[in-house]
């Protein structure tokens, strides 16, 4: 007897428990996620070119870097330690190429907290000619 009564005291107003569970849920992942947030340091950009052609546009010598997690820890990363690459150096004819921006840090450190570390622009465009012409 004890039994049918904890089965209908669990099955009276499911609809209700449900939709509490579920609204429980939202609010603890909206707030998980609200406490995550973005900064934007601007580090150097080591930029190599390649042999034999030069460079008609614009040569970027700055990327912006967006450290994004907890707020609490994203600013104790030291943005000195970061360091940001475009290699130009396999372009094979004249006209505009595009390389990605490669970061260089200790990835360990910023995964362990939960940190993901982009470039903005993730890429660099540069029209080149051939030297000479």
């Amino acid at each position: 007897m004890k039994q049918s009564k904890i089965i209908s005291t669990l099955l009276n107003n499911w609809v209700a428990k449900i939709f509490s569970i579920l609204i429980a849920l939202f609010i603890v992942i909206s707030v998980r996620f609200l406490n995550i947030n973005d900064r934007v340091v601007t580090i150097p950009l080591d930029v190599t070119l390649p042999s034999g052609y030069e460079a008609l546009s614009l040569i970027p010598s700055t990327v912006d870097v967006v450290i994004t997690g907890d707020d609490s820890i994203i600013y104790l990363v030291d943005p000195v330690h970061i360091k940001a690459y475009a290699d130009f150096s396999d372009v094979s004819g004249a006209g505009i190429t595009r390389v990605p921006i490669t970061l260089d840090y200790d990835g360990d450190i910023f995964t362990a907290d939960g940190l993901t570390v982009s470039a903005r622009p993730s890429s660099v465009r540069i029209l080149f000619e051939e030297k000479g012409l």
